[in-house]
């Protein structure tokens, strides 16, 4: 089964699946209804755009079935899929015994009250780099986030905006990150690479963002930091420090996980094994949806590739890339990745599965521009990171919006981190830095 001839018409399904998804919310949030874009489930809207894929294979019934099942069981998606589910279990024992709140608060009683709205961009980066999910970040600190923006005069749209924009940058750069995982492996990059070229680019965008944040947002007059335990804290810390030491993601949550457990049991008096096995399935139950939508579009990206979508859109892209030489081919080849894995971001809302989905050309593009891996690594995982800190339909945005019942779309335009980004990217590409040599 490999991929035919390229076909516009292959595109057809993800342009039903954008339109039935993201129609819907945008046309329920002009009718002001609550929580526009969570009336359709994007696992719900994506069961049309399947059958069309299927209806559009040229074989047996039976044929494109299987072959949507191999994109679902790909083995980066399976990966992926544990990988969320282990991050979500962690997320939420840590936050059962306390780790959120504590950790919150540690960062509270270094920052100063001035530097509050900032403060969050850091607490969110730290937690979402040790931690290696955004979604577990944001679900772990936009409540306490929104409660003191409650408290303060602070815009809850912005306070979010941070905590997503944060949450990216960790995303971004976390060796225990999915979007790491496939952007390294698709580019045979090794991880720590990776963190070291990419930390050039988004290092000095996090402090540009610190910056605006401090002289742009008004502080609160006063902000009220609670008691707590530095021992829950340290379960964060432990998984940062194992993962920057290149230990396997699966060993370094499962590590957080029962680390987390073991302080819950030992400091809290009605904390039970019990009681940490139902916070480690609540944790897996809550990232189900995501789960099951990734898994969902590994599937039809299988589909559409094979009925040669993806390749028609690349296909002008990749031609671009070849016509030119030297140095101007090397740019070429990086203008084409970039906008590749942003065009599939835009299109699936998952930047994980869009770096898949694209990598293999990447790497092509890589190979015949003679591109280092550790820029077409990173260009991946950053470009994608951008688009999926602002894509209103995303799981982080559509996240926080339902945390906070303000539309994703708002907290998108407060994202000050990933339009900054976007801009790094676009300069490290014209300008070529940092410097790169074999």
């Amino acid at each position: 089964m490999n991929a035919q001839t390229p076909k516009a018409s292959a595109l057809l399904p993800l342009i039903v699946f954008l339109v039935l998804f993201i129609g819907t919310g945008t046309y329920l949030t002009f009718k002001n209804v609550s929580m526009a874009f969570y009336q359709l489930s994007a696992t719900v809207a994506i069961i049309p755009a399947i059958v069309i894929a299927i209806m559009q294979f040229k074989g047996k019934l039976n044929q494109s079935i299987a072959l949507f099942l191999q994109g679902v069981g790909e083995s980066n998606i399976i990966t992926m899929s544990f990988i969320y589910i282990m991050a979500g279990a962690f997320a939420t024992v840590a936050k059962s015994i306390g780790g959120v709140d504590a950790t919150v608060n540690f960062g509270l009683s270094l920052i100063p009250v001035d530097f509050i709205v900032p403060g969050f961009f850091i607490i969110a980066a730290f937690i979402a780099t040790a931690m290696g999910t955004s979604m577990g970040t944001i679900a772990a600190i936009a409540p306490i986030g929104l409660g003191i923006s409650e408290q303060t005069e602070i815009s809850s749209a912005l306070m979010l905006g941070v905590i997503v924009g944060g949450a990216m940058f960790g995303d971004n750069l976390s060796m225990i990150s999915d979007t790491t995982i496939a952007a390294t492996r698709t580019q045979d990059c090794e991880m720590k690479d990776k963190f070291i070229f990419n930390s050039k680019i988004a290092l000095p965008t996090a402090f540009i963002t610190l910056i605006l944040l401090y002289f742009t947002t008004s502080a609160p007059s006063t902000v009220e930091i609670h008691d707590y335990q530095f021992i829950k804290v340290v379960p964060y810390i432990a998984i940062l420090v194992m993962a920057v030491s290149g230990i396997n993601v699966f060993i370094v949550l499962l590590a957080g996980i029962v680390f987390s457990g073991i302080i819950g049991v030992f400091t809290i008096p009605d904390y039970s094994l019990l009681k940490f096995s139902q916070e480690m399935y609540n944790g897996y139950a809550s990232m189900n949806e995501i789960m099951i939508l990734s898994m969902m579009l590994g599937g039809l990206g299988e589909l559409i590739k094979h009925n040669g979508g993806i390749a028609y859109v690349l296909q002008a892209i990749d031609r671009f890339a070849k016509s030119k030489t030297g140095e101007s081919s090397k740019k070429a080849g990086e203008w084409s990745i970039a906008a590749l894995v942003s065009f599939a971001d835009i299109c699936l809302a998952n930047n994980t599965v869009a770096i898949i989905l694209t990598g293999g050309l990447a790497k092509e593009i890589k190979d015949k521009s003679n591109i280092d891996p550790r820029r077409s690594a990173s260009i991946l995982d950053m470009a994608s990171c951008v688009f999926q800190g602002l894509v209103p339909y995303g799981a982080q945005l559509l996240l926080a919006g339902s945390l906070s019942k303000i539309s994703p779309m708002e907290i998108a335009l407060n994202n000050w981190y990933c339009f900054l980004l976007g801009l790094a990217v676009i300069l490290s590409i014209m300008f070529g830095f940092p410097k790169t040599k074999r």
